[in-house]
Order: C-alpha cells, then sequence, then structure tokens
C-alpha cells in the first residue's frame, strides 16, 4: 500500500529542530517496517485559516510503501499528540 503523509510543523521551529523532527517522523515510519520512498521539504507556506494560532506553516511531504495500515497508524498516534505538530494527513493512494 502506498501514502502520502503531510505534515505542517510549527514555524517556531530553528533549522535543527526542524531537522530533527523530520528524523524522528521518518524513524518512526522505518521503524515499522515502511519504505520512504520520496520525503521531500516543501518549504514554509501561509495558512489558508489560522491552526493552533500560527498563520504560517512549515509543509513536509513523505511518500510510504508499507505492507499493512500499523505504520500509519503509529504515526497518526505520535504526530496528534506532538507540540511540533500543527496538522497531519495521510492519504492512501493506489495500489
Amino acid at each position: 500500500m502506498r501514502y502520502e503523509i503531510m505534515l505542517i510543523l510549527k514555524p517556531t521551529l530553528s533549522e535543527e529542530e526542524l531537522a530533527q523532527a523530520i528524523e524522528k517522523y521518518a524513524s518512526i515510519l522505518s521503524d515499522k517496517s515502511a519504505k520512504v520512498v520520496n520525503s521531500q521539504k516543501k518549504g514554509s507556506q501561509e495558512l489558508a485559516y489560522e491552526i493552533k494560532n500560527f498563520k504560517t506553516g512549515f509543509y513536509h511531504l513523505f511518500e510510504v510503501e508499507a505492507t499493512d495500515d500499523a505504520t500509519t497508524r503509529e504515526f497518526d498516534r505520535v504526530a496528534s499528540i506532538s507540540d511540533d505538530v500543527i496538522r497531519h494527513l495521510i492519504t492512501r493512494k493506489g495500489e
């Protein structure tokens, strides 16, 4: 199964903190036997509406191949409770 995962991270993170956060989320995916096919920094962009008192966010896109949905469930759990993530979206792509 293929997934696209879009993360919107806090714009207040430093470059180092941003790199550490992206590495943390990539390792969550790889620890659950998923293969990160593509990891793209999309940069800082203005949000369509204010989220958690932020008007901008740093976007990052992961394209992932996984054998089951346990990987995305764990990613969703961690991203939901994380302080550095403003919003995330996991989309299942065609087989």
